[in-house]
């Protein structure tokens, strides 16, 4: 997927979408209602009718044919109660429904739900937590990714994986049946989600929880945020309710426990929002487009809050010339901010390239590739979206820079570069040698 390119190791990991992978979500007899109507009730009170015919031991026998598609037999009966109780107002009169029918009605309200069904892409990495047993010079990391499934609803999944001192690159198996949060708090666009304790990462998605988001969670921008010795995870995204898109910020501390809120200001009515990693002169810094071609620097002094920043960089050669943005937070080098771009050209080829930053000054910029660094080849380019390579973030661990990237818009893969050379390459100008495909 690098084509013509010698500089960038490109590794043999590749995440492609899986069917098998599921969660269960709330299933509704009408078509995603937020209030159940008069009809719905009576025909959810229907199928209750129908389920409380069935004397004990029959509902036994249908609950453990159902249970006998899932691993975790216990937690999927505490989904079905759970499903039961939130559902209760618009249940019937009825006298008290033994465990058995309240398991099973609950179960009959859920459906199965395959995530990533359609697509697993624009990844983003940053270094795990908990780097404990990790072999000296190595780094655990945490990848996040975009899941498209049925209805071409976005979430968020997650990957683990390790990068050893001499950059052999490993991930993680996921997984197979995934788990959705509690919703712990919801005040206005503030919500608070909370995973089970003993849940593994791979098993934890991020579904749309709000109306601003019910048609996906996008693009999930994520960096480690150092703030006074404190690192906090931070992820901007696009939240897309099927006919607007409007920026958003999650936070986390341990991948656990996670707080979804909306950015404000005129800057967070468009896509694409990258923050970086440190406060920059006492002052929250982004990168962002909105202009729908240029990328523009923005300072803050509230995290949630932010205006028009000042323009930074244009297209300038052919493979962006249609527009520009970015490929994840800036990483900060000894060099400067080093920031991954993509640059939109000719029949809406998507490629990827880089900048240099001042790290005094980031709206100075001091090296830029002029020609890309990864762009579609010929052998790989067809998928959902073809002629597309995109990144929502790569990585420092010791000399090398990890990129992860999507293909096509259908699945992800890995890369490694020296850092060394990634800088000659944008200060010396040396990646202009580099040929464009034939």
């Amino acid at each position: 997927m690098m084509e013509n390119n010698p500089f960038f190791n490109r590794h043999a990991l590749y995440l492609r979408p899986d069917p098998s992978r599921v969660i269960v979500r709330p299933f509704r007899l009408a078509a995603e209602p937020r209030e159940f109507n008069p009809t719905d009730k009576t025909r959810i009170n229907h199928v209750i009718k129908h389920v409380l015919t069935l004397d004990e031991a029959e509902g036994e026998t249908v609950l453990a044919s159902i249970l006998s598609n899932f691993d975790h037999h216990d937690y999927m009966l505490g989904v079905f109660e759970q499903r039961a109780s939130d559902m209760e107002h618009v249940f019937a009169s009825h006298a008290s429904f033994s465990l058995v029918q309240r398991q099973l009605i609950g179960a009959y309200f859920l459906h199965e739900y395959s995530f990533e069904a359609a697509a697993l892409f624009n990844p983003s990495i940053v270094p795990h937590p908990d780097q404990s047993g990790v072999a000296p010079g190595g780094l655990r990391f945490i990848l996040s990714l975009r899941a498209v499934g049925e209805g071409h609803v976005s979430s968020l999944t997650f990957r683990c994986g390790t990068i050893s001192q001499e950059g052999m690159l490993a991930i993680e198996p996921p997984m197979r049946f995934a788990s959705l949060p509690k919703v712990t708090s919801r005040v206005g666009d503030r919500i608070e989600l909370t995973f089970a304790a003993d849940s593994d990462i791979t098993e934890r998605v991020i579904f749309p929880v709000t109306e601003a988001q019910i048609n996906g969670i996008e693009d999930a921008r994520f960096v480690a945020f150092v703030d006074e010795g404190r690192t906090a995870y931070y992820a901007t995204y696009t939240a897309y309710s099927g006919r607007k898109i409007r920026s958003e910020l999650l936070e986390t501390r341990d991948f656990r426990s996670f707080r979804l809120i909306a950015l404000r200001g005129p800057a967070a009515d468009s896509k694409g929002m990258a923050l970086f990693p440190r406060k920059i002169g006492g002052r929250y810094a982004m990168i962002a487009r909105h202009d729908h071609e240029s990328l523009h620097l923005i300072y803050s002094d509230d995290l949630l809050e932010w205006d028009l920043g000042t323009p930074i960089l244009s297209p300038e050669f052919p493979w962006e010339f249609i527009q520009i943005g970015n490929c994840g937070s800036p990483i900060e080098l000894d060099e400067g901010w080093l920031l991954f771009t993509h640059g939109v050209g000719p029949v809406r080829h998507y490629s990827i390239g880089a900048v240099l930053l001042d790290k005094d000054d980031p709206s100075r910029v001091i090296g830029r590739s002029r020609v890309p660094l990864v762009r579609p080849e010929r052998s790989g380019r067809e998928g959902y979206v073809p002629n597309v390579v995109y990144s929502c973030g790569a990585m420092k661990s010791g000399d090398l820079i990890v990129l992860p990237y999507a293909i096509s818009d259908t699945f992800s893969t890995l890369a490694t570069v020296k850092i060394t050379t990634l800088v000659a390459l944008l200060t010396q100008g040396d990646v202009s040698k580099t040929p464009e495909p034939s």
